[in-house]
């Protein structure tokens, strides 16, 4: 083997090896053998999820590789979020076209930092060659009986968001050239590769909200799930929808309307912001996270969102579709 050359173990040694150890407390045994081992508290329930993330399906071909590291790991994080789960650890397999030194030193130092920001440790994984893509899967712990699901919203709910929604929609058109490249300060650019998970705020609303879920594929997909869940309807408001300064500001400039805008928050997802459903009651800032009511839970199907004059605002996608 050449100097410049490493093999996959190699590979994993140097580039992967040690990433977000020190938080991992509830690591028995890591990378290195057939499986990881993990010891969960009494009265804890372990939960699991796994996303795959595809070059020009799921970011932008030639993206930076640390941006993608950022944003693989806060995708799958999400999903623990969404549930009210503690991240405990997880695992990565990487398909790569090609040995890339930089690219790898790059994406690991974006993984690292990541995976020290959302206090989880890398465990295990695989590395292959091919058309570069990435799966996660993030291990997290809840208290039994505790966990949020999407099946639990009731009649008389309001629903909620936190943050933001459409910026990333946003960001993804100035990204491919369909808006100008207005992002001077990069706000757009960090809200699609930087989203935030909101892990403590997830952790907040168990016992206090029912129906839960996070925005990856746009609100009003993603708020149908909980709608088919759970067997009810939502009705939404498009007035009450939390649109980002940045985002409204493409609006005064002129560069998209006030109904692309909309179209963003409520269809283009990857904010991956949580949308829930709780009794009434107001909402400040939660760890840091605004909260906005924009709707309520009602006896029927489907979501539906209404403009300020009662009409049903209609889209032919109600959000990504994989296939």
């Amino acid at each position: 083997m050449s100097a410049d050359r490493l093999s996959e173990f190699d590979i994993i040694s140097r580039f992967f090896s040690g990433i977000g150890a020190e938080h991992g407390d509830a690591v028995m045994l890591s990378g290195g053998d057939d499986c990881a081992l993990l010891a969960l508290g009494d009265n804890q329930q372990l939960a699991l999820s796994i996303d795959t993330l595809v070059a020009g399906r799921h970011f932008p071909v030639g993206a930076a590789a640390g941006d993608i590291a950022h944003r693989a790991l806060a995708v799958a994080i999400s999903d623990l979020a969404a549930m009210g789960a503690r991240p405990v650890a997880f695992t990565l397999a990487i398909t790569l076209p090609n040995y890339d030194r930089d690219w790898l030193a790059a994406f690991s130092a974006g993984l690292s930092s990541s995976a020290n920001y959302y206090r989880i440790p890398l465990v295990g994984g695989d590395t292959t060659a091919g058309p570069l893509s990435l799966t996660l899967q993030v291990h997290g712990s809840v208290p039994r009986g505790t966990a949020l699901r999407r099946s639990a919203a009731r009649v008389g709910d309001a629903v909620y968001v936190s943050g933001y929604l459409g910026d990333a929609a946003a960001a993804l058109d100035i990204l491919q050239g369909r808006l100008p490249a207005v992002d001077g300060d990069g706000y757009f650019h960090r809200r699609f590769y930087q989203p935030q998970a909101r892990l403590q705020l997830g952790q907040y609303l168990r016992g206090l909200a029912h129906g839960a879920i996070d925005i990856s594929d746009g609100l009003l997909a993603d708020a149908g799930h909980i709608a088919r869940a759970s067997g009810v309807g939502l009705c939404l408001s498009a007035a009450q929808l939390p649109l980002s300064p940045a985002l409204r500001g493409l609006v005064e400039q002129q560069l998209i309307t006030n109904q692309q805008a909309l179209g963003y928050a409520l269809t283009g997802g990857d904010d991956y912001e949580l949308c829930f459903t709780a009794p009434r009651q107001k909402f400040d800032a939660i760890a840091g996270v605004i909260v906005t009511e924009i709707g309520q839970v009602v006896v029927g199907e489907g979501v539906q969102c209404f403009d300020e004059n009662g009409s049903v605002l209609d889209f032919p996608c109600h959000g990504y579709q994989h296939f």
